[in-house]
């Protein structure tokens, strides 16, 4: 990036307040807290925008289930994630939320203005909704004719008034900028997957409903007060309204974004929806889009009924906030899905941080404390060591770019080159020899060249692990700001005559995983509960006959409190209702049960029932059923098993 690029506008997605923040939302604003943290260090006017968003019809259902407005609902998530982002000390500009007023202004004035432009008219929409995804699917989208391409669950036949956008006006304009931008959307490899999807023909969008209450009113000059506003719609505009769009928009001048960070999965939106938005609105487009990947754990997908969800706060506090960050940007290529466990994580940190970073700045302060009594003068370094200072400063010239592509990785690996340099200078300078022959001078540029390596490194470093490289700078004598990145990094000067400060070790070595899974805490506590009953001898009921289980294989079982969201008949079944049950989870589960002769939708509606939550999903008359609901039956009928009093979605049973 050059130097005259003084403004710079770096966004995460506005994170939706259906759940609680997990890894991958970690992963997103660290990413993006680390280009806004160099940018600011490079002198840059930085503006970082997160926050969350709060409107839609999952939303609705959700608050409702839990005897919530949506509001109050929406206020608890939102402030779950404003205080992990403060707890990891991410250093975002503003936090926007869809339900601030000055959001909803905007996002009507982008209505209006699109409307004016003819690009909104108003229809009748029939097609299929999943619920779920807030989204909509054609016919030839559905896997089975019925279940959404995306998260399984069955969609549901929607018609009603609708305003529609005139995507497919902006199909040819689209494909256009794909092509004359091809870094317009990172990785590169994504840009194709946006191409195909757009060559085969952009339906117009429905970016309003009627059937549900909780989302942005349409502009009063329409005089429709029964419509809001499709959820992708205003979430999109948060963009624009955080910096005034509509209301004060002095911040304005920051647009258009350097880059929108999101995840893959929202890639669509962003990639097809959002500039069709912008090029209706008049505006210019971002710079990229970049799309990472997801996280997996130990190879399996997470899910809170296996137990191995990655609280990152957990982590955090565990291993420490910045071997964390480091970790997560240097562990996965961008936009490739990434594999989460604590080994990897406590190799890094023994490996790259401990031995390769820790131990160099150890070595450095063990030699001139020994040699120079900690007094180190840099004058010698382009005397004796011209060719290791060259090759590592035509790495420091080089690596920038990597990190405006969002490629942390191959920035990281880049960086650690240098720290091979150094430690290869301290093999071959010997300084410990040189000082035996009397060649103090030449030792001494050995040690100064490492530190100076050093110095440089923690500057660029700084972004990445901001606390930890300002103790390492503190040590070599200098704060990390932006006139030592000007000197140290775009100069490439040297320190001057500085003392050195000795500091205990930064990384100290971690031999066993710190965190135990909630996996690994039910197996503790089954060998427990093994040894207690070992103890004697279990009675063999020989009048019933009944198979006895081990402890372990009960706990093998996961039962979960879920509330019943949703509930309908399953047509030309005499058994069967199809039910929407909350877990606690990202998205509701779809079970299907057999007690329609006992219960009506309407009985279940807002109850709370037990979940085997861990059950193989299967297929009944051709809906996915992802659990079984448990019941006792007897002459009498049956009645379904529940919580005496209300529970937590997701709490466990056993």
């Amino acid at each position: 990036m050059s130097d005259k690029c003084k403004k710079i506008y770096i966004t995460t997605p506005i994170y939706y307040v259906n759940d609680v923040p997990h890894i991958g939302h970690a992963y997103t604003t660290i990413i993006a807290d680390t280009l806004a943290r160099y940018s600011r260090l490079a002198g840059m006017d930085v503006f970082f925008l997160t926050g969350t968003d709060e409107h839609g019809q999952k939303i609705e259902h959700a608050a409702k289930a839990r005897g919530k407005s949506p509001q109050e609902y929406a206020d608890e998530i939102s402030a779950r994630f404003k205080y992990l982002w403060d707890e990891f000390e991410i250093s975002y500009d503003k936090f926007i939320r869809t339900t601030d007023e000055d959001h909803m202004i905007g996002v009507q004035k982008a209505f209006e203005v699109m409307f004016d432009n003819g690009d909104i008219y108003k229809d009748v929409y029939r097609g299929h909704y999943c619920v779920s995804c807030e989204t909509f699917f054609t016919a030839t989208q559905l896997v089975d004719d019925e279940f959404c391409p995306e998260c399984g669950r069955s969609t549901t036949i929607v018609e009603e008034e609708s305003y529609f956008f005139r995507l497919s006006k902006y199909q040819d304009r689209l494909l256009e900028w794909y092509e004359s931008k091809p870094e317009c959307i990172l990785p590169k490899s994504k840009r194709n997957e946006v191409i195909n999807f757009v060559k085969n023909g952009l339906d117009d969008l429905s970016i309003t409903r009627t059937s549900f209450d909780w989302g942005v009113k349409l502009p009063e000059k329409l005089n429709d007060p029964k419509h809001v506003m499709y959820v992708w719609l205003d979430a999109l505009m948060n963009y624009l309204t955080a910096l005034g769009y509509g209301t004060d928009e002095k911040r304005m001048e920051f647009w258009p974004a350097k880059i929108h960070l999101i995840g893959k999965d929202i890639l669509r939106f962003h990639a097809i929806y959002w500039p069709a938005f912008l090029m209706s609105l008049g505006l210019e487009l971002p710079h990229h889009i970049g799309a990472h990947g997801w996280w997996t754990r130990n190879g399996e997908k997470m899910s809170k009924s296996k137990g191995n969800v990655v609280d990152p706060k957990e982590i955090a506090d565990a291993y420490g906030l910045e071997n964390f960050r480091y970790f997560m940007l240097r562990e996965v290529p961008f936009g490739q899905d990434g594999d989460f466990s604590q080994r990897a994580l406590i190799d890094r940190i023994n490996s790259d941080l401990g031995n390769d970073l820790g131990n160099l700045l150890n070595r450095i302060i063990g030699m001139s404390g020994k040699y120079f009594d900690f007094a180190v003068k840099s004058d010698g370094v382009k005397t004796h060591h011209a060719a290791e200072l060259a090759e590592a400063e035509e790495i420091f010239d080089q690596v920038e770019p990597y990190l405006y592509e969002v490629q942390t990785n191959r920035y990281l690996e880049e960086l650690w080159k240098t720290l091979r340099i150094a430690n290869k200078a301290i093999d071959t300078g010997m300084p410990w020899v040189r000082m035996k022959e009397g060649k103090e001078e030449e030792a001494m540029a050995t040690i100064a060249l490492v530190a100076n390596i050093l110095a440089k490194v923690s500057v660029l470093l700084h972004p990445f692990m901001p606390r930890t490289t300002q103790t390492i700078a503190g040590a070599l004598g200098f704060d990390i700001d932006t006139e030592s990145y000007r000197k140290l990094i775009k100069s490439n000067e040297l320190l001057g005559d500085f003392t050195i400060e000795k500091i205990p070790p930064l990384f100290p070595r971690i031999e066993e995983p710190l965190v135990e899974t909630p996996a690994e805490k039910a197996k503790a506590e089954a060998e427990k509960t093994k040894k207690e009953v070992k103890k004697t001898e279990p009675r063999k009921n020989e009048e019933s006959g009944a198979n006895l289980i081990t402890i372990d294989q009960f706990f093998q079982v996961s039962l979960k409190i879920g509330t019943v969201i949703e509930a309908e008949e399953v047509p030309k079944s005499k058994k069967l209702l199809k039910l929407q049950v909350d877990l606690g989870e990202e998205r509701p589960r779809q079970i299907v049960a057999g007690i329609k002769e006992w219960y009506s939708p309407e009985d279940l509606k807002g109850t709370q029932v037990c979940v085997v939550a861990n059950l193989k999903p299967a297929k009944l008359m051709g809906m996915v059923s992802e659990g079984m609901i448990l019941a006792a039956k007897d002459d009498e009928g049956l009645s379904l098993v529940r919580p005496e009093q209300p529970k937590r979605p997701g709490s466990s049973v056993g």
